[in-house]
């Protein structure tokens, strides 16, 4: 199979689809790999590394489209590559569909075979190609939050780590699953207070007997909720369903009773963000203010953090990809119905039930024979 990784276009999107490594692994296996000329230097990746493990460079983007069977990438595929996608060609990246209608609509009218990251599941509900993405954007959400807690930034102008003699910040995390722990772990390390809500209370009980003193678990209910975010200097939103769009936890009327210049990080906007007032933000503008209360809403968090977020993707991902190239994405998802599960569209037909749920389209959403 050749396997394709043109460069990423999103705005300040600095991860790639492939390390030398895993382009290797695909060659080893008797696949060809074709990479886009700088596609991996915002990663600290040069070209000659791809090319020390066999790997072809191309010039366009254009031209890889045109040739891969299998394109590697790890954002979604944008507008402007909408007509670069083929019938039948196995597209392989992080989607969030549930969240973006156009391409949904997109990848059905192409025809493409979409094998979203996000959805990869486990039995258990574990997540293995989304983990390595929501620990870098959980660790990351508190330092983004003590950045823009600054004064000149937006924020109150309160330095979260506290120092003798004044209080550190209340931190509040929604949700305790990949993203909310680890944001929790970060943010506990400053010395913040940490209160982590959740309705799962097993969940609740495991990270109060993992995470340090300073973090604190709460049953999440309206009240609770609502006295959490009154005393809350940074909200971190970080609740999950997986495949389908965030729950809106947080209203605008939530806002009257929050702090003037608190922050409201949402890793959950890759999802349709789990507060009513979020929208996508970049990092060239990666904040707004609604109601005195900061939002910063960047779609793309670990792309700041390339080459963490680069290597840490490639080491879950290359498995699962491994398996498409070398069966085809029919036999693979046969043989794995954990793979299986991160089908979202088959050539034109929709299989991802939430995706299906977001758009009204449950009727026309069923998983093919072809994979069954």
């Amino acid at each position: 199979m050749k396997i394709g990784c043109p460069s990423e276009i999103k705005n300040n999107e600095f991860r790639v689809g492939l390390t030398p490594a895993a382009a290797r692994a695909y060659i080893e296996n008797g696949h060809q790999v074709v990479v886009q000329k700088g596609a991996g230097l915002g990663s600290g990746i040069a070209d000659e590394e791809y090319q020390n493990v066999g790997a072809k460079l191309e010039e366009s983007a254009q031209t890889i489209w045109d040739q891969a069977e299998m394109i590697v990438k790890v954002k979604e595929p944008l507008p402007d590559e909408y007509d670069l996608m083929r019938p039948e060609q196995i597209i392989y990246t992080y989607f969030h569909l549930a969240a973006e209608e156009k391409l949904t609509k997109a990848c059905l009218d192409k025809k493409i075979i979409a094998v979203a990251y996000e959805t990869v599941q486990e039995d258990s509900g574990a997540l293995p190609l989304l983990k390595p993405m929501s620990e870098v954007a959980g660790r990351m959400a508190p330092l983004m939050a003590a950045f823009y807690m600054g004064k000149p930034f937006g924020g109150r102008g309160l330095l979260p780590t506290g120092v003798p003699g004044v209080l550190p910040a209340n931190v509040v995390i929604l949700g305790g699953g990949v993203v909310g722990s680890n944001a929790a772990k970060t943010a506990s390390g400053f010395g913040c207070n940490v209160t982590i809500l959740d309705i799962n209370v097993n969940t609740l009980e495991h990270l109060e007997n993992i995470l340090p003193v300073n973090v604190f678990t709460q049953y999440s209910n309206s009240q609770n909720l609502e006295d959490a975010l009154a005393r809350a200097d940074i909200v971190v939103g970080a609740v999950l369903v997986p495949g389908a769009k965030a729950p809106k936890l947080i209203t605008r009327d939530h806002l009257k009773i929050m702090k003037t210049g608190s922050v409201l990080v949402d890793v959950a906007i890759d999802q349709g963000g789990c507060t009513e007032m979020s929208k996508p933000t970049t990092h060239d503008q990666p904040t707004y203010v609604v109601d005195g209360v900061l939002h910063y809403c960047v779609a793309n968090m670990p792309g700041a953090y390339a080459r963490t977020s680069t290597f840490a993707l490639n080491n879950m991902t290359i498995p699962y990809g491994l398996q498409l190239a070398n069966k085809g994405v029919e036999q693979a998802c046969k043989d794995n119905h954990v793979l299986c599960r991160g089908l979202n569209a088959y050539k034109g037909t929709l299989t991802c039930a939430p995706v299906g749920e977001a758009f009204g389209m449950q009727d026309v959403c069923r998983l093919p024979e072809d994979v069954l």
